[in-house]
């Protein structure tokens, strides 16, 4: 394909300081050559971080924050909104940690007035699992708002984390009873789970599997029949993860699917999530 014929929609990216992020990350993301390194002062610049991204195809970007002290680090929801602000192709998400905010609904409005498009969860690194009651009144308000909810699943690398609370059948629950929230399992049930994952969004209408993290090539391998779900796969980099921010993007244009199923994982499928068609 040639560099103009598609549209990207990065679900998954990242923002920080260096001094946001524990030294353990630091050395996951040095180990994959992140250009986040390379071209630091570039990458903590909002303005020069745009047009990197828009160098490489992607028309929008879903840019994360991360309240996990006991893991990751701490990008704090107010970072995020002020590095979003006045740059159209960012679409700042928001977080919650339950383990934190004894009301985590009355905290997810408090970001949605200040301009959230969604809100990503962290329940291996948070420690909590994603159908537990306390987080129901805030599931009702994105279902309401319209607001899609990421929510971390499968394994990760990092310290602290505790696998056992990113199972993706909680979120069977949590997609059963509220039929209308948009709800996306960021890294598709990653190493433990990638079967029980692809079987829940067939389940469910209104579950998808969000690919970050997971490498292109394998895809296939993880999902046989991914073109039989494909309205269902959405593409993110997990951003400052990677090398560049299109390696995995040239990798996907160059799996052997339709066209227009391409097109679906990196952009149509993230664009009706986002209400941007």
């Amino acid at each position: 394909m040639k560099k103009d014929d598609l549209k990207i929609i990065d679900f998954h990216v990242h923002i920080g300081l260096k001094e946001h992020w524990h030294e353990w990350i630091h050395a996951y993301q040095r180990k994959a050559r992140s250009e986040y390194y390379e071209r630091y002062e570039e990458m903590i610049d909002p303005k020069r971080f745009a047009a990197y991204l828009k160098d490489h195809q992607i028309e929008r970007a879903v840019i994360l924050p991360e309240i996990s002290p006991n893991t990751t680090g701490v990008v704090s929801n107010e970072y995020v909104m002020n590095f979003c602000q006045g740059h159209d192709i960012f679409l700042p998400f928001c977080t919650v940690n339950p383990s934190l905010v004894n009301q985590p609904a009355q905290e997810f409005r408090k970001y949605i007035k200040m301009g959230a498009k969604g809100i990503k969860l962290y329940p291996p690194y948070n420690y909590f699992y994603p159908n537990e009651s306390c987080l129901y009144p805030l599931y009702g308000m994105a279902q309401e708002h319209r607001l899609p909810v990421l929510v971390h699943t499968g394994s990760s690398v990092f310290k602290g984390s505790k696998i056992k609370y990113a199972d993706p059948i909680y979120l069977d629950d949590v997609a059963s009873d509220f039929p209308d929230l948009l709800l996306l399992m960021a890294h598709s049930g990653r190493g433990l789970w990638y079967e029980k994952a692809f079987f829940l969004s067939r389940l469910h209408p209104n579950l998808y599997l969000e690919i970050s993290g997971l490498p292109p090539k394998n895809l296939l391998y993880y999902f046989p029949d991914m073109e039989k779900d494909i309205d269902k796969f959405v593409y993110g980099s997990d951003w400052p993860g990677i090398k560049t921010i299109n390696y995995n993007i040239q990798a996907i244009k160059e799996l052997p699917l339709a066209k227009e199923s391409i097109r679906k994982v990196l952009y149509e499928n993230a664009a009706g999530i986002l209400g941007l068609k």
